[in-house]
């Protein structure tokens, strides 16, 4: 009897990357999820995965079932499961089972960890060739590669079940606040992280959290002098970015990159400090580079008549702050409009006047109401997206109902930001674009 490996929560976007994974070692992979159209299935269904609605009668003896992490044994899946006494794993026990016999490449941080794991993943695939889990709802594998680059959250401590060979560290600031206590109970579990890192950590060098952990090996990277993996002579423009690299004070390579912001010359210094360590000839590096297409829901740009959309993961304030700047680089002469949908009430509350500092950057800001899947509203009865909206010095209401706002804007660069599903709203404004 051929084994079924069925994914709770296949939609996911760390689930749906492993779910392709599995499907590339040979293995029959279905897995179920919510109703709702969401951006990662599109992949799954091309491959002929099978996508069930959550039912009890999904689960049968003759299977083992991967559990996404925002399930917990209530889940109706989970409980059946229980029932039939079939067999479990956790979704980073199953990365675990297909990581081990690599060399791996963890990729950390509150900030920019998809964007970067998705450009070591594509330098070294077209380089060598490695496998990799990213957590926009890409992954492939192939057996005879020698690296596995994936993406290791810090929600919930969850990157703590992986011994990485060696991490990238792009940033430590306040986040998840409805897990972790304060920016000390942040550090910790990346010191822990750090701790379990088999030979080397490539962090940031710029951020302070960061350069208060302790190592045993380290190479920082940066802007800062006192970094060992330094991007000079940065050129910011309408196209990308160019920037020489230093490595121990020698010069590696000149690179260009078409993306936008300084956020993002630092990724590319992790990703160039990882080929560098590995032995990768510099010039092949910045051939590289310089075709890299960008991650999934990160930058996305469509043109329609005088507008430019954009769809962005950013939901937090670092990442508006940041996703603001690289649109202001990209078209400095256009008016940036940014649509933001918050998500959770425990991050509005405590990141309130972050979130206004960097929607304030727009010439214009719209917020929704909050969105929330694992906070119950009736918890927070006084915690909506007025306490942004009040105070921003252009701000206002918008939903999916009144999206027509929108038009007024005329040449302009309409940015929509969410780590939800901000598209919908993003699909009724192009519609009525189209019409318009």
């Amino acid at each position: 009897m051929i084994m079924i490996y069925h994914f709770i929560g296949i939609k996911g976007t760390g689930m749906s990357a492993l779910a392709h994974i599995y499907h590339d070692l040979g293995y029959q992979v279905q897995g179920s999820d919510v109703t709702e159209h969401l951006f990662t299935q599109d992949d799954l269904e091309k491959k002929k995965i099978k996508l069930l609605p959550f039912n009890r009668d999904n689960i049968h003896h003759d299977m083992q079932v991967i559990v996404g992490n925002a399930f917990d044994n209530n889940h109706v899946e989970v409980k059946r499961c229980h029932e039939l006494k079939v067999k479990t794993q956790r979704y980073y026990e199953a990365l675990n089972t297909v990581i081990n016999n690599y060399k791996t490449i963890a990729v950390s941080g509150c900030h920019g960890k998809t964007t970067t794991t998705s450009l070591l993943a594509h330098l070294l695939n077209n380089i060598v060739g490695c496998n990799y889990l990213i957590g926009d709802g890409t992954g492939y594998m192939q057996r005879d590669n020698r690296y596995f680059v994936f993406e290791a959250c810090e929600y919930k401590r969850i990157f703590l079940n992986y011994y990485p060979t060696y991490t990238i560290i792009t940033n430590i600031e306040l986040e998840h606040v409805d897990y972790y206590k304060d920016l000390n109970d942040v550090l910790s579990s990346f010191q822990t992280f750090v701790n379990q890192t088999k030979e080397i950590v490539l962090a940031c060098g710029d951020d302070p959290s960061i350069r208060s952990l302790k190592y045993n090996q380290v190479k920082f990277y940066g802007f800062n002098d006192n970094n060992d993996i330094i991007a000079r002579r940065v050129k910011l423009t309408s196209k990308g970015s160019n920037f020489d690299v230093y490595i121990n004070n020698n010069l590696y390579g000149h690179f260009t990159l078409p993306l936008y912001g300084k956020h993002m010359i630092l990724n590319a210094l992790a990703v160039i400090g990882i080929c560098h360590h590995e032995g990768l000839n510099s010039s092949e590096v910045s051939k590289q580079l310089k075709c890299f297409p960008g991650a999934k829901r990160r930058f996305k740009e469509k043109k329609i008549k005088d507008i430019v959309t954009i769809d962005d993961y950013a939901h937090h304030p670092t990442e508006i702050k940041v996703m603001i700047d690289a649109v202001r680089q990209k078209y400095p002469k256009r008016e940036i409009v940014a649509v933001f949908k918050p998500n959770t009430y425990t991050r509005t509350k405590a990141l309130a006047t972050d979130f206004i500092n960097a929607l304030n950057l727009a010439d214009k800001a719209y917020v929704t109401d909050i969105f929330c899947d694992r906070e119950k509203k009736e918890d927070y009865p006084h915690i909506t997206s007025s306490l942004i909206i009040d105070r921003l010095k252009n701000g206002d209401y918008i939903s999916d109902d009144s999206v027509n706002k929108l038009l007024k804007h005329k040449k302009a660069v309409i940015l929509f930001m969410s780590c939800k599903n901000i598209y919908t709203l993003r699909e009724k404004y192009e519609a009525l674009l189209k019409k318009d």
